[in-house]
């Protein structure tokens, strides 16, 4: 064997015995899918507890709405912040009370109920909102909305469900809840 055979076949025999090396290879593949994998997985739970929390937020508001169906809130001349307060203390295991918007409105019977969203088109969230105690014995119809602006984590991992401040980190999800019903006679 020349010292040229020589030279090439010790790094040709390293080169074959590192091919066929298969140690480490689960931690390469690993690292390589583990950022998809993890995004993906917190992207799920995100929208999983964001379903969660607006079923939370609609079973409040409909519960708090019933003081106004059955005449407790004109009873005691419920204001905006004991109802908020009220809905506050069914939702507080989610949620941030003083991030809640509350918007109670009375419509006469057979008048056209208008909905309004409270994202504006730049998509920033609008806070004017009213309070109207329904008055007993009428045929008004009332709407009682809730709003919760959820925060959103997963969305600088490239993926973001925001409706308020979309494309930012400050970005949030839009909770809503409405309840509408006729004040029961007495």
């Amino acid at each position: 064997m020349s010292s040229s055979e020589t030279s090439f076949a010790a790094p040709r025999r390293a080169l074959l015995r590192w091919r066929n090396d298969r140690r480490g290879s689960a931690a390469i593949e690993f690292a390589l899918v583990a950022p998809m994998f993890f995004g993906l997985l917190f992207s799920i739970f995100e929208i999983g507890l964001v379903f969660f929390a607006g079923q939370v937020l609609e079973n409040g508001l409909q519960q708090s709405a019933r003081k106004m169906l059955t005449h407790q809130a004109a009873d005691s001349s419920m204001t905006q912040q004991q109802f908020v307060t009220d809905l506050c203390g069914r939702v507080s295991i989610l949620m941030n009370c003083a991030n809640l918007r509350v918007n109670v409105s009375v419509t006469a019977a057979g008048a056209p109920i208008t909905i309004t969203t409270p994202i504006d088109a730049n998509g920033k969230f609008v806070d004017s909102f009213n309070y109207q105690n329904p008055q007993p014995n009428t045929k008004e119809t009332v709407v009682v909305s809730a709003f919760y602006q959820w925060p959103l984590m997963v969305s600088q991992l490239g993926y973001s469900i925001a409706n308020i401040d979309a494309g930012t980190a400050n970005g949030k999800y839009l909770l809503a809840a409405m309840a509408a019903f006729r004040v029961e006679p007495r």
